[in-house]
């Protein structure tokens, strides 16, 4: 600053003009100057008296302007509408997406080994084999409850004790039960001839060990029989059924009797159709119009209607004991081609034959199916066939024309097996 100029207050900034308001024109700077002459010391800008004091400020005008709000806190925009009091909930906070697992190695393609084809040519017999047991399982329980049962090997006072070995009774009747009138004739049966007889006998002793033993019985054979004097063992059947008919057998030959079966004339032929017939051959012709065959020499398939025949007919020449062989070689036949592989792996063949075989059979009431399946197994292949050594037949009084045995021939015979030893074979009829 220069000394002759007098040091000046600093002017007052003008208040920004707010909006509507007219521009305040600025006031005059009024300058205070000393007299001439009346100068005192030089002070300070700060040192120097206040100045005169001014007129007020004529009020401002007021004007027609908004009204403000009051200040308010700052929020942060929210599209929720502002009806809900709380707040919403947080947002979960974002997942990571994670990368995708890295892909596996592909193995690498394993050559095909020829072991493979070792392996299931292995296993497929075992699994059919398993399944086979499981169908055998159910099928034998659903055939064993088929059976029918009677009370054939009861005891009685002085039976014989049990002997080593299985022994079968296996009867075939004449029983033309269940056969209507044009059956009977079909079969040649004759028509119902009074009680109940049997055509067949056999014995079947199944060792321990070794071959098994078929053993004829004549239905003329002359025996002893309980309570009955003597006569013809078939009549043993006609008087006391299969209980009598056992005492008389067991009590003649000293064996015990484990199981019975019993077969008549209305499920025979069945049987026998039921495997789609059997295959014999036959030494010479047989010509029978009462068992209704006529059959040439050679080997050759029989029905069912045809095997009855055959099993039944005595026009031959040694009759009955002609018979007996021919029911020793059906028995044969029939068991070898229901024991074939083409009827035991064939289901069409043998479940027909076994429904056949249950259907036609009477059984002790201790017996079963896989009983009957153990006896048709063990006489399969080379089986010894016989029967029991007899003397030249004769007529009696009461009972006509009978075969008694020969005695001490006979007790060696049955002692072997009451021994569970082979018969010798000197005691063979027909020698084998």
């Amino acid at each position: 600053m220069n000394g002759d100029v007098p040091n000046e207050p600093p002017r007052r900034p003008v208040p920004p003009r707010r909006p509507g308001q007219p521009p305040v024109e600025p006031e005059e700077t009024q300058f205070l100057r000393r007299p001439p002459g009346d100068r005192g010391p030089q002070q300070a800008w700060s040192q120097a008296p206040p100045p005169p004091s001014v007129a007020p400020r004529r009020p401002e005008p007021t004007y027609d302007r908004p009204q403000y709000a009051p200040p308010q806190q700052p929020r942060p925009y929210s599209e929720r509408p502002a009806a809900y009091s709380t707040p919403p909930p947080p947002a979960p906070p974002r997942r990571r997406s994670e990368p995708p697992p890295p892909a596996r190695p592909r193995k690498p393609r394993k050559r095909k080994s020829g072991w493979r084809w070792v392996r299931r040519l292995i296993y497929t017999p075992f699994i059919l084999l398993l399944i086979l047991a499981i169908a055998l399982f159910f099928g034998g329980r659903y055939l064993d409850g088929q059976l029918t049962r009677i009370d054939a090997l009861v005891d009685y006072p002085g039976r014989v004790a049990d002997t080593p070995g299985t022994n079968w009774l296996l009867v075939g009747s004449d029983s033309r039960s269940g056969l209507t009138p044009e059956e009977e004739q079909a079969l040649a049966t004759g028509g119902d001839t009074g009680p109940e007889r049997t055509d067949t006998i056999i014995v079947v002793h199944i060792p321990k060990s070794g071959r098994t033993t078929m053993v004829s019985i004549p239905r003329d054979s002359f025996l002893p029989i309980p309570g009955n004097g003597q006569d013809k063992v078939n009549a043993s059947f006609a008087i006391g059924g299969p209980q009598l008919l056992v005492q008389t057998l067991e009590n003649a030959t000293g064996l015990h009797f484990d199981h019975y079966a019993q077969i008549g004339f209305d499920g025979f032929a069945g049987l026998v159709d039921s495997i789609g017939g059997i295959d014999v051959c036959i030494d010479a012709p047989i010509d029978d119009p009462l068992a209704g065959i006529n059959l040439q020499p050679g080997c050759q398939k029989l029905n069912g209607a045809t095997a009855l025949g055959f099993v039944r007919t005595r026009a031959t020449a040694n009759a009955d004991l002609d018979r007996v062989q021919n029911q020793r070689k059906f028995l044969s036949a029939l068991i070898d081609k229901a024991t074939s592989p083409s009827s035991l792996l064939n289901p069409f063949k043998l479940w027909p034959f076994a429904k056949g075989t249950v259907k036609s059979l009477k059984v002790d009431k201790g017996d079963h199916i896989w009983q009957l399946a153990a006896l048709g197994w063990a006489m399969r292949g080379d089986v010894i066939t016989t029967t029991v050594p007899v003397d030249a037949a004769e007529d009696t009084y009461d009972s006509g024309n009978v075969l008694p045995w020969d005695h001490d021939r006979a007790v060696q015979f049955f002692d072997a097996l009451a021994k569970d030893q082979q018969i010798p074979g000197s005691l063979l009829t027909p020698a084998r």
